[in-house]
């Protein structure tokens, strides 16, 4: 599910209220500053809990931050992927 996510959520076979998260942290990852109210408002419409909404963005959030580290510093693969093997990642 991993692969298929990081290849293409849109064809991962994910269920739905995922399929409505995705566009949201697409928008939030790269460009938090351009993020709007109307986009977070949004969410609840699409079945988000309060709670949920709330949690969304700082889980991408979160999940952004703790990428770019190893990203920025020297760190070598976690210990579960294999010599020579990559994960799939989209830069």
């Amino acid at each position: 599910m991993v692969a298929a996510v990081a290849t293409d959520w849109r064809e991962a076979g994910l269920p739905a209220v995922n399929v409505a998260l995705c566009p949201y942290a697409e928008k939030l990852s790269p460009a938090p500053l351009d993020m709007t109210a109307a986009a977070t408002k949004a969410l609840p419409h699409q079945g988000f809990s309060d709670r949920a909404t709330l949690d969304a963005p700082q889980v991408i959030s979160y999940f952004n931050y703790i990428n770019r580290i190893p990203d920025a510093l020297p760190l070598g693969p976690e210990g579960f992927v294999r010599p020579g093997e990559t994960l799939p990642h989209k830069r």
